[in-house]
């Protein structure tokens, strides 16, 4: 993204884990994509209670932290290596390392409101597998100043060309306006197609009634519905190839279920009825924990 002649960053969170280089690598191939420059941060903290050296080893505890949060940010460099070399066709414009002192959320977010995304793995340092995502991710997607990507799901080699749709939940709120933008382009990028889904299980109708709901007729306004919110798309991507994918199911569990074959899946940060400002709405919450690819959520203006 450039604003007032700025290219503003991608910005990827690092602390040692796993899980934070796998978003790394996917940081690095994304700003190669969109020729930003890449931004890897690192943001520690001291424990409340002080840290002790020993005088006597000659060993100063605030060294051995910092020692280990830039060997944190070598590994992360080295990892940028190996997913974009330096080369003509396929490059980083410019990797830099940045080390600061002070709570992760609160770091990540201030670094959000100068970056065209914000990307982190789904969990950090004492995560364990299968267990629910980490809450620095879960914070920052609502609190982040631009798109948050939370890398998720098994790695793939981000240097092979993939040809999986980007998927997008459309529900006609703000933030969900804002994802289809954001998922748009992001297609648009890689080439691809977009998958748009509309789900409508969540309309509340009383169980005395349901059998005389007009279920067609329903459908076929949630149809039209889309057409609507998708219809700006013409315009801004003429080229691209859009699916359009009406289904009476939970929002969440169609999503999950479209990210199997996905490359990306976007969502806004909260749907129909949010309150901005609010906590994570439950769709993207269940997307966070759920999704079998890199999940990217979207606040509205």
């Amino acid at each position: 993204m450039t604003v007032d002649g700025v290219r503003h960053p991608v910005v990827a969170g690092v602390d040692g884990s796993e899980c934070a280089l796998q978003a790394v690598r996917w940081a690095a191939a994304e700003a190669a994509l969109r020729r930003l420059p890449l931004r890897l941060v690192a943001a520690h903290t001291w424990p409340a209670g002080g840290l002790v050296g020993n005088p006597g080893l000659g060993i100063d505890p605030q060294v051995v932290l910092r020692d280990a949060v830039r060997g944190r940010l070598a590994a992360a460099e080295a990892a940028v290596a190996e997913v974009v070399p330096d080369s003509p066709a396929v490059k980083v414009e410019q990797v830099e390392q940045v080390e600061v002192e002070g709570d992760p959320v609160a770091v990540l977010a201030g670094e959000s409101e100068r970056a065209t995304l914000l990307v982190l793995g789904d969990r950090g340092l004492g995560g364990f597998t299968g267990l629910l995502i980490g809450s620095v991710a879960v914070a920052l997607c609502t609190r982040a100043g631009c798109p948050v990507v939370v890398v998720r799901g098994p790695e793939v080699d981000p240097t092979v060309p993939r040809r999986e749709p980007v998927v997008v939940g459309v529900d006609g709120s703000q933030a969900g306006e804002a994802a289809v933008a954001f998922a748009a382009e992001a297609a648009a990028l890689r080439g691809v197609p977009l998958v748009a889904v509309r789900a409508w299980r969540d309309i509340p109708v009383d169980p005395a009634v349901a059998s005389l709901v007009g279920w067609d007729a329903v459908e076929s306004g949630e149809r039209e519905a889309l057409a609507e919110r998708l219809a700006g798309l013409r315009t801004s991507h003429p080229d691209l190839v859009v699916h359009k994918v009406v289904v009476r199911d939970r929002p969440a569990r169609a999503l999950v279920d479209e990210s199997r074959g996905a490359q990306l899946v976007v969502v806004g940060s909260r749907g129909r009825g949010g309150l901005r400002g609010l906590l994570l709405g439950s769709v993207s919450q269940q997307l966070l924990h759920h999704a079998h690819c890199p999940v990217a959520v979207v606040r509205g203006g």
